[in-house]
This record gives structure tokens, sequence and C-alpha cells, in this order.
């Protein structure tokens, strides 16, 4: 249904519609790409069940974090063991996933994982004020390396996997690969799920060179 705003004049509707079907079409694109994602066949089996720990230190395997659900998402924070202070952007990212982990988890099961100690993610997890969000140390096991969230030489990166579980055990089944795919941009493989930068792409100054501060709670 075509739409009129007040005052607007005959060029800006004009150019508006013209964006718009440009919006429509990346919409239908978006929707084929999430098809197309579906069809994806079984990926590899987990090749341990990795001794992740809660930031208290208890127990926490991979398979545990499963819950009820048959698929576990786990996002990599960049913070490894000598990192002075979390990363900024992984921290602003994380700051919006907070405030919907209980929604997320009403259809699919939630972990973010860090290659730190449990006592610096409690720390953390405190001075953050992500009280809300699931976190557990990789610390000690190969989970970084193995799922594309550690280089070689240790740096952290922020990757996110997609896990399923059926009655053949565990397998992965998508991660956000485009990090590693040469970009003009600064790495937008979390940006479907960043509210932050979707909505400053709404805006006539866009993103510019806008870079998230640690907020601490």
């Amino acid at each position: 249904m075509p739409v009129t705003l007040p005052n607007e004049s005959p060029e800006y509707r004009a150019a508006r519609a013209k964006l718009l079907e440009a919006e429509t079409a990346l919409r239908a694109r978006a929707e084929e790409v999430a098809a197309l994602r579906r069809t994806l066949p079984r990926g590899g089996a987990l090749p341990q069940d990795y001794a992740f720990r809660h930031p208290d230190g208890s127990a926490a395997p991979l398979s545990g974090l499963f819950g009820d659900h048959d698929t576990l998402a786990i996002y990599s924070l960049m913070y490894g063991p000598d990192a002075k202070a979390a990363c900024p952007m992984c921290s602003a990212f994380l700051d919006g996933l907070g405030g919907q982990v209980k929604h997320i988890t009403q259809r699919i099961a939630l972990a973010v994982v860090a290659q730190s100690a449990p006592e610096r993610l409690a720390a953390l997890q405190r001075d953050m004020g992500w009280q809300n969000l699931p976190l557990y140390s990789a610390h000690s096991t190969s989970y970084q390396r193995d799922y594309l969230a550690e280089s070689e030489n240790g740096d952290q990166l922020p990757i996110l996997n997609i896990f399923t579980r059926d009655g053949d055990g565990i397998h992965h089944f998508w991660s956000s690969e485009l990090f590693f795919e040469p970009s003009p941009w600064h790495p937008r493989h979390m940006d479907p799920l960043w509210s932050l930068w979707n909505l400053f792409d709404l805006t006539p100054q866009g993103r510019g060179d806008h870079f998230p501060q640690l907020s601490p709670a």
C-alpha cells in the first residue's frame, strides 16, 4: 500500500519508492539465503565433549548445555587468558544479546564461551552486568582452536557456531565463516544479529567510524 508522510516532497517520495524496491529485494534475498542455510547437510561430529566450566568453576560439558533443546548456539567472546579487558565489539554485541536470552532460550540453547579461567569470567560477568548471559570457560580445552575462534598464534576470534543433537550424537551445523572472507569493511559476519549496526544503517550518518566503548554496569 503506498504511503506518504507529512510535508514530504515528490522527489523524496520517488526516491523512497525506489529504495523500497531495493529493500524488498534485499529482504527476499535474505529469506533465500536463510532457506539455503537450512538445507545444509549434517556437519562433522563433535570430536570430544569439551569440558567447559561455569564461572564458579563447576563442570559444564558442552553436551549438557543443550538442556531440553536439540540446537545450541555458542558465541566465542574475545577474552583470552592474558587479556586486560574483553573485546569492546564483543561486549557491545553481548550487551544487546543479554536482554534476549529469555526469548532465545525458549527455542534453542545458548552459550557464550571464552578462553579464560572461570574466576576471570566471574569477575567479568559481575563487572559487565552480564548475569543473564550463560557464560562458560573454555580454558584448557581446544574448543576455540577447533571451531575457528582462536588463530594459530593464540589470538581470540568472535565466531558463532551452531550445533545440533539427535540420536546419532552432536554435530556441527553452521559457523559465521563470513568473518574470514575478504571485505572492504570491518568483518560483518554478525550483522544480522546486531541491532546496533542495523539501526545506524537506517540513519543519514550510517555507521561512520563509530567503535563501541566498554560499558561496565
